[in-house]
């Protein structure tokens, strides 16, 4: 049986400063992603087109929703495979390729969980289940590049 789940946000521009998009260089990219009873993000663009570096661009947000994904479906598999992890850490990095006409995309996201679990017997399993979580993460079975994992497993 397939369910279907709908979700809803708000993105609203902030960047005008008073003239609009009358210019390329005359309005800020600056913007609010929101969720109903949910804290507000505040978005830009990545530096490099005219973003604010203090605040989260759209790339940034599509690593985070990657890394996210596997690990809330890696630590479901580890629980029903009695892996006990203590601690959870990813450094994720992702590559995307900028055209000539401006226009861009992902080619490649390498996540880098460093995962502690409580007994040397479990680093093996805890290994393997990278694999399973990426087969069910939702956000890596929607985007047209690769998801690698170059996962560290250790005993604390």
């Amino acid at each position: 049986m397939n369910k279907e789940h709908h979700y809803k946000t708000t993105i609203q521009w902030t960047g005008n400063k008073g003239t609009g998009t009358n210019g390329y260089r005359n309005y800020e990219r600056s913007h609010t992603i929101s969720v109903e009873n949910k804290a507000i993000i505040e978005g830009s663009s990545d530096p490099a087109f005219r973003g604010d570096k203090t605040k989260y661009n759209p790339e940034e947000m599509l690593l985070a929703s990657l890394s996210s994904c596997h690990m809330l479906w890696y630590l479901h598999f580890c629980s029903k495979e009695g892996i006990i992890v203590t601690d959870y850490k990813d450094h994720a990095t992702g590559i995307m390729m900028e055209t000539a006409n401006g226009s861009g995309q992902f080619t490649e996201v390498t996540l880098y969980p460093e995962i502690i679990v409580t007994d040397e017997s479990m680093i093996e399993k805890a290994n393997n289940l990278h694999h399973k979580a990426n087969e069910f993460c939702f956000i890596a079975n929607s985007v047209n590049f690769p998801v690698k994992h170059n996962p560290t497993v250790s005993v604390k």
